[in-house]
């Protein structure tokens, strides 16, 4: 089974439109309760249409500056195994994937010392299969001779796809449409050492890929999804835009992709945290909603585990790269016999509900 749910600017369905005011409220969020409050009306806006992410408060000022005179601003497509980083972002610690990257970008451009943007500052774990990355160069390679050089002198956890020549205003984080993940899923009994380092393995219960596909598309939307920020983020507010939300399940395996114009610290393992407790019956639809709704971050305690994340890919206005090098490359696993769990969802008694259910198209053969 298939979900795909996207924001257009009235909140619609691909499939079908949702109701306008699901929670009975003035504010046409689907909170599940009376939204007499600002609060509640806020966090279930969604009259904005999809909008270009701006710049974060946590950005470092000196990282939207354009290329300096007499530079090339250069763009790359990566790919990385994050299972050995302790993600993106520059540490104390060597083992993080800027200092990897910048130390091969100094041995073939000595002249000054170089410094990387990404789109998306991934955690400790957290796969890439599209993460996109500028520099300033001073030195006379070709774009296009850039993957190949890199290659040979990074790990084999890193790989360079493409790379293009930019503007020097062309900013890698704040040029960007949209970000977009997939997390996977394992949901057989038996484990398997090859899905291990790339999905979470959810063994108990057979998840319930229906009622996490409901909860998942009431998320589309612009939102305040405080109740899915990990704490230590300086960002200003909590609001984001989800775009389109994608739930999959082919026989064992379930992926969910988010799509945003940008996403909070930690919120994508947040939220698949969430909705398998509610696959597993831990969680009723109404208590998922009133978290959300209520900004609840005290109550969002489980967060998925990291390996089963990848930031999938980058979009922005006009493609960078030949689309087979960052639009889809993550490949996807194929179980060809099923081993599912005995045991059903815990059951629940629900409170309410927004009495709707997600549209679903069939898989495809």
């Amino acid at each position: 089974m298939v979900l795909v749910s996207a924001h257009d600017g009235r909140n619609r369905h691909l499939e079908t439109a949702l109701p306008r005011n699901p929670c009975g409220g003035p504010c046409g969020g689907p909170c599940g309760g009376p939204c007499a409050g600002r609060q509640l009306r806020d966090c279930c806006r969604s009259r904005s249409p999809v909008a270009v992410i701006q710049p974060a408060a946590e950005a470092h000022p000196a990282a939207a500056a354009p290329a300096p005179p007499g530079l090339r601003r250069l763009a790359l497509c990566l790919q990385y195994d994050g299972s050995t980083f302790c993600g993106w972002q520059r540490q104390s610690r060597p083992d993080s994937v800027q200092q990897t990257l910048e130390a091969a970008l100094a041995a073939l451009d000595p002249h000054r010392p170089v410094t990387s943007v990404a789109a998306g500052r991934t955690d400790a774990g957290v796969h890439a299969a599209g993460q996109v990355v500028h520099f300033d160069a001073a030195g006379p390679i070709p774009a296009q001779r850039w993957p190949r050089a890199l290659n040979g002198r990074l790990p084999a956890s890193i790989r360079v796809r493409a790379a293009a020549e930019v503007s020097g205003d062309w900013h890698a984080c704040f040029s960007a449409r949209y970000r977009r993940y997939r997390y996977t899923i394992y949901n057989g009994c038996t484990p398997n050492l090859f899905l291990a380092p790339w999905c979470w393995h959810r063994y108990r219960h057979r998840l319930d890929e229906r009622s996490m596909a409901e909860a998942l598309a009431e998320l589309v939307g612009e939102r305040d999804f405080s109740a899915f920020q990990r704490a230590g983020s300086r960002r200003r507010n909590a609001i984001t835009t989800l775009q389109e939300v994608r739930l999959e399940r082919q026989g064992d395996l379930i992926t969910i992709e988010l799509q945003a114009s940008g996403f909070l610290y930690g919120m994508v393992r947040l939220v698949v945290g969430q909705l398998v407790a509610l696959g597993e019956g831990r969680l009723d639809p109404a208590g998922f909603r009133q978290r959300w709704c209520n900004r609840l971050r005290a109550e969002v305690r489980e967060a998925a585990p990291p390996q089963g994340l990848c930031l999938l890919r980058v979009g922005y206005d006009q493609p960078l790269f030949p689309r087979a090098a960052w639009y889809d490359g993550q490949p996807r696993f194929q179980l060809e016999s099923l081993d599912p769990p005995t045991a059903s969802p815990q059951t629940f008694h629900s409170s309410g509900g927004s009495g709707r259910s997600a549209s679903v198209i069939p898989a495809a053969p």
